[in-house]
């Protein structure tokens, strides 16, 4: 199991160094303040992916037979592993630098694994995440995706991060509460075509664009699918995988002082 993961992990790091980090001038070793980018959703996502593949690590390890509390920790921190790696590269680029902000968020999605294994043996604090196509990306492909699966990953206007309660695990045992039902806050933010500040963008008709770049915070119902009982190891393993998304469902956004109600 061991020499498969360093495979894996080497292979993926290699696969990112060419495909990434290749195209772009290196220099020395230096660090780069980005807490002020893209009000702070990347910081977020970096939370929200060591949070994952933590999952994903300690499941991993407990079914090579590691003993629990190393299962816990070393494979709660994958994701932080993982993303330090991907850091070091930043801290040699021309265009980045050595972020403790990121290195912060990442280490926050690893304890926010480990601390509730070891404490509650589940996960009643779940990260989850959505997404929806915006508007932006066509005044800025090259930075926020020129198509979807791009777009996922680079538009941060279209993306939620949600922190996903089950309420059931906080009440009395015999609760009548369904215990698949989860409460769900969310963060994301709107009107950004850059990261620190927007540049000035000219349609077509040669019109200025001006975006107001705002927070967004949401409240809605998600479900906890691994809540959910069945015999199947193959379903398990679905909604497993599943569960890391957010079921699309009625929510309320707050929105530069304004709310509605709609469906994420």
């Amino acid at each position: 199991m061991g020499s498969v993961a360093a495979v894996a992990y080497t292979g993926s790091v290699i696969g990112l160094s060419n495909a990434w980090y290749k195209q772009y001038k290196t220099e020395k070793f230096h660090f780069f303040n980005d807490n002020s980018e893209w009000l702070q959703m990347d910081k977020v996502g970096h939370a929200y992916t060591t949070y994952t593949l933590g999952l994903a690590g300690m499941q991993t390890l407990r079914w090579a037979g590691v003993k629990e509390k190393k299962a816990i920790w070393l494979g709660g921190f994958t994701g932080t592993f993982y993303l330090t790696t991907i850091e070091m590269f930043d801290a040699y680029s021309q265009n980045w630098g050595f972020s403790w902000g990121d290195m912060g968020a990442n280490a926050a999605g690893s304890l926010l694994v480990c601390l509730q294994e070891q404490f509650w043996k589940e996960q009643r604090l779940q990260l989850k995440f959505s997404f929806y196509r915006t508007n932006y990306p066509q005044y800025r492909p090259d930075l926020l995706g020129n198509n979807f699966s791009e777009q996922v990953l680079k538009d941060y206007n279209g993306q939620i991060y949600w922190l996903s309660a089950n309420v059931s695990s906080f009440l009395k045992k015999e609760n009548k509460f369904p215990k698949w039902l989860n409460i769900a806050v969310g963060y994301g933010a709107d009107g950004m075509t850059g990261g620190m500040q927007n540049i000035v963008i000219i349609d077509a008709d040669g019109n200025t664009k001006d975006f107001l770049r705002q927070r967004q915070y949401y409240f809605s119902l998600d479900c906890d699918l691994t809540k959910i009982k069945t015999r199947s190891k193959f379903l398990k393993s679905v909604f497993r995988v599943i569960n890391i998304l957010k079921i699309p469902a009625p929510a309320l956004e707050l929105t530069g002082g304004k709310m509605k109600l709609l469906v994420k």
